[in-house]
């Protein structure tokens, strides 16, 4: 999978963009960051390229395909993602949280079969919860609820899974898990996943490709950039 940007502007009104003029490409088997201030426009990139938001403007291809011909199974069954705020599910097990990943395949009646459950098992052993799969999500610890969402995309088996602040609400310990779990997942499984934060240690540490919003555009960054602008900010 291959995401490719093409003087895209992305925004709420034409006439006042967020990002405009971005230009990059983000592939599969790599682990991309992507970091900024906030406010600053990273939400509103990504739910353009899941489809959530139209573009203002330019090109955003996916594998060569412009993202707005897919019908919204299309895209369900190219690009999944896992949002910043904790996840408003109640009295289901991990397991059936998992399931339901599987809905762009499972058509209206969301019926699962011996083929989905294979796939629900292999995402949890993947992010190492399937010991927990009987349990409510209600009864988790933050880390393990961001483990099921992540296990969740990783059964709708998309090419491409896009993350919004994962480690938001996390101890330091579950953030550099769920980096090192996501960058594992990129390598190992040849996924593209593109994820936003303000954890620019773990990103410096764990990142194959660094993007930055800054000024109203994206740029690719290396990391000692990161590194220079993380110690500006701690000696002022």
């Amino acid at each position: 999978m291959v995401i490719r940007l093409s003087h895209l502007s992305v925004g709420y009104s034409p006439s006042l963009p967020v990002i405009s003029g971005i230009n990059a490409v983000v592939r599969s088997g790599q682990l991309t960051c992507l970091t900024g201030d906030n406010g600053i426009g990273k939400s509103t990139l990504l739910k353009t390229l899941t489809g959530f938001l139209p573009k203002l403007g330019g090109e955003l291809l996916l594998d060569g395909r412009e993202v707005g011909t897919f019908s919204q199974r299309e895209l369900a069954r190219q690009v999944s993602i896992v949002l910043t705020q904790k996840p408003d599910i109640q009295n289901l097990t991990v397991e059936e949280v998992a399931g339901l990943g599987r809905s762009p395949y499972t058509g209206f009646f969301g019926r699962l079969h011996d083929a989905d459950r294979t796939v629900i098992a292999d995402a949890l052993a993947a992010v190492g919860i399937e010991p927990l799969r009987h349990r409510m999500i209600q009864t988790l610890s933050d880390g393990e609820r961001q483990k099921v969402m992540i296990a969740k995309a990783l059964a709708q088996q998309t090419p491409a899974i896009l993350l919004d602040e994962p480690t938001a609400f996390l101890d330091f310990p579950s953030k550099a898990e769920t980096f090192r779990l996501l960058q594992r997942m990129a390598h190992d499984r040849d996924k593209l996943i593109l994820l936003s934060t303000h954890d620019l240690g773990l990103a410096v540490r764990f990142a194959d490709c660094l993007l930055e919003v800054k000024d109203r555009s994206l740029h690719r960054v290396s990391a000692d950039e990161v590194k220079a602008s993380m110690q500006a900010v701690l000696g002022g």
